[in-house]
C-alpha cells in the first residue's frame, strides 16, 4: 500500500485513483476510531467496572468530544479518564488529518501551492 502522494509537477490523480486513495484514508482513520474506542471500552469496564453498553458510552461521548456520562469513582479510573480525554483529543485531529489528507492535498495539488512557490513569490 502506497500512500505517497504526486508531487505538484506530476499531473493530478485521475478521479478513480484520488478516490480509492480517500477511501484508504478513510479506512485507516475508521480503524483508528475503533481502536480508541475499544480501548476507552475496556478501560471504562475493567476499572470502573461498568457494563460493556456503560462503558460504549462514557467512551464514545469522551472521543466525540461530548464528555462523559458517569463519574470515575475509583482512583485508577479518574486517572484513566483523564488520560484517555487528553489522547481523544489528540486522536480526533490525527484522525482528521488521516482521513482529510487527500482532499486538502488534491486541493493544494491543483492550485500549485509548495512552500517554494510561496517564498518565490513574496
Amino acid at each position: 500500500m502506497k500512500l505517497r502522494f504526486e508531487h505538484k509537477s506530476q499531473p493530478l490523480l485521475p478521479w478513480f485513483q484520488f478516490l480509492k486513495r480517500l477511501l484508504i484514508s478513510v479506512g485507516v482513520g475508521m480503524g483508528l476510531i475503533v481502536l480508541s474506542l475499544v480501548g476507552g471500552m475496556a478501560g471504562y469496564h475493567y476499572l470502573e467496572d461498568l457494563s460493556w453498553i456503560d462503558a460504549f458510552l462514557n467512551a464514545s461521548m469522551i472521543l466525540s468530544g461530548m464528555g462523559p456520562l458517569m463519574q470515575p469513582e475509583t482512583a485508577a479510573g479518574k486517572i484513566f479518564a483523564g488520560v484517555y480525554a487528553l489522547y481523544s483529543g489528540f486522536a480526533v485531529l490525527v484522525i482528521a488529518g488521516i482521513a482529510l489528507g487527500p482532499i486538502v492535498h488534491r486541493m493544494l495539488h491543483r492550485l500549485h501551492a509548495d512552500d517554494s512557490d510561496l517564498s518565490e513569490k513574496t
